[in-house]
């Protein structure tokens, strides 16, 4: 395996991301709260679970830019997307932490960011899988979107299953507890 350094790495300025359309809903603030310390969930237990089952069911928006509207061709025949989305409301000192507690729970231990699905990331790039309601022309309905209204969206994908793995798939212990807890409050 070749080992890169500083100098093969691709300079920032390389990159240059152009929104393809805006998220509009009624979510004004963002779940989790990142900051200089790390990150922590907006409100009190019991609101929370509210906020996740609600979530899971309130119809978005995606208001794509008219000129990428002939991208959406045969987007109907799916019934879930993958949404990529700017975290425009993370803080940029938060961008920096290389450790949080994820979900900003304690009772979890502090792990690397790269190891958490956190909005406090060098680059806020958030990804969620949705349920595809409609279009109307340039406009996408979809449910489940967790993202901030005014949010960038950056690309759109179709959520196909068998692209991904689902035999011999690892996660932390930490990681299969918050998700049982998360199906749980669903139910």
């Amino acid at each position: 395996m070749m080992k890169e350094t500083s100098k093969t790495l691709p300079d920032s300025r390389d990159i240059n991301l152009n929104p393809i359309g805006t998220v509009r809903n009624s979510v004004q603030e963002p779940f989790l709260v990142a900051g200089r310390d790390g990150i922590s969930m907006r409100g009190e237990p019991g609101s929370n679970r509210d906020h996740i089952r609600t979530n899971r069911e309130a119809i978005s928006e995606i208001v794509l830019r008219e000129d990428v509207v002939g991208a959406l061709e045969g987007i109907g025949e799916y019934s879930h997307l993958m949404v990529l989305y700017w975290g425009h409301k993370v803080p940029e000192e938060s961008r920096t932490l290389t450790r949080v507690h994820p979900m900003g729970r304690k009772d979890v231990p502090a792990t690397g960011i790269f190891s958490t699905c956190s909005p406090a990331r060098p680059n806020p790039v958030l990804m969620t899988v949705v349920r595809l309601h409609g279009r109307r022309g340039n406009v996408l309905e979809v449910s489940g979107l967790d993202a901030v209204d005014g949010s960038p969206v950056i690309d759109i994908k179709p959520y196909v299953p068998e692209q991904f793995p689902k035999e011999a798939v690892r996660i932390p212990e930490w990681m299969d507890r918050l998700m049982k807890e998360v199906r749980e409050q669903r139910t």
